[in-house]
């Protein structure tokens, strides 16, 4: 092997750990947990959540943003029916949303809601596990109130 090889796959090690270390999906959500099946009522389903902590969402990727606590804020198992899924965000504090999708992709989204407020909808929602970090943005580890939303209606 190559010193040039080696330095790569080292690289390569060390940039995977740090998102392995970033957002633990395996912890116990720390505001709770719900399973909701396609059609659910109400609709949105909502829980009052405090955002942010102490990780820089960009550790999971690059094009996140806000500060995130380590283990998930809310854990959501989902059945899907026909209809598409939002999950968001409300605060009157600029926040942000980290989602570890049932594919195991990671979903990040800012303002794409109202106002300041972060959404990210799944037009063909797959069913299983959605494991929701609520942020706050900024460079600090402030803490600050807001309402999880999760809906098929796109509220």
């Amino acid at each position: 092997m190559s010193l040039k090889t080696i330095a790569a796959a080292a690289l390569l090690a060390a940039s995977t750990a740090g998102i392995a270390v970033a957002q633990d999906w395996s912890l116990n959500p720390t505001f709770g947990s719900v399973s909701l099946n396609g059609g659910f009522t109400p609709d949105p389903y909502t829980v009052s959540i405090t955002a942010g902590g102490n990780i820089d969402a960009t550790q999971v990727f690059d094009r996140c943003r806000g500060m995130i606590a380590n283990a998930p804020d809310f854990r959501l198992q989902f059945n899907p029916g026909s209809l598409p899924l939002t999950i968001g965000a409300r605060s009157n504090t600029d926040t942000t949303i980290v989602i570890n999708a049932p594919d195991g992709q990671w979903y990040c989204d800012d303002d794409s809601g109202e106002g300041l407020n972060p959404s990210v909808t799944f037009n063909n929602p797959q069913g299983g596990q959605y494991d929701i970090w609520i942020g706050t943005y900024g460079s600090g580890s402030d803490l600050a109130s807001s309402t999880l939303t999760i809906s098929e209606l796109g509220r």
